[in-house]
């Protein structure tokens, strides 16, 4: 039997986004600034890894103070309340291109699957064994209880219920 590998996120060279279409005719896209994971493997592969994964939802960056604002409040995440977004992986397997889990967000777990692409591991000038993820998907917000919403007089809302998820993840091997 292979021993387990350890596995955590290397902040500097990752990112997590979303994108959200607003007034119905353009994306706007944010980010989660403090965001964390882990993942264990059975020896050095990635086929069947455990990962975890954390978003403090206080770090969200649109690019506005104003809408980060509105975002963090009640109508929204509800930071005091909700201050993290989880993800914890129930099947991956490297091979398939996906990877399933339960997302919670505003303490609302839905069974998600994102695509996931392995882009391969390497070693950096200091000797660290790095592994490189690229993920992508998409969730109905209103799923998870973000429901807030204004109708439009052209007719459509203000925001759509669709929100895209982009993620580039490096993750760095534990001794």
């Amino acid at each position: 039997m292979s021993a387990t590998t350890n596995w955590v996120l290397d902040g500097s060279h990752s990112e997590v986004q979303f994108k959200v279409k607003h007034l119905m005719i353009t994306n706007v896209t944010g980010q989660f600034d403090v965001v964390s994971a882990q993942a264990s493997t059975n020896g050095e592969g990635f086929e069947n890894a455990s990962v975890n994964f954390e978003a403090a939802v206080n770090s969200i960056n649109t690019g506005s103070e104003q809408r980060d604002g509105h975002l963090k409040s009640g109508d929204f995440f509800d930071v005091e309340k909700y201050p993290v977004i989880s993800f914890k992986s129930t099947d991956y397997h490297a091979s398939s291109g996906k990877i399933t889990g339960d997302l919670t967000i505003r303490d609302v777990s839905k069974p998600v699957t994102f695509d996931i692409e392995f882009s391969g591991t390497n070693k950096d000038p200091w000797g660290n064994e790095k592994a490189g993820f690229s993920i992508s998907g998409k969730i109905n917000r209103t799923d998870f209880g973000l429901n807030w919403n204004a109708a439009l007089e052209s007719g459509g809302v203000l925001v759509s219920e669709e929100v895209k998820l982009q993620a580039e993840i490096q993750l760095v091997k534990q001794a």
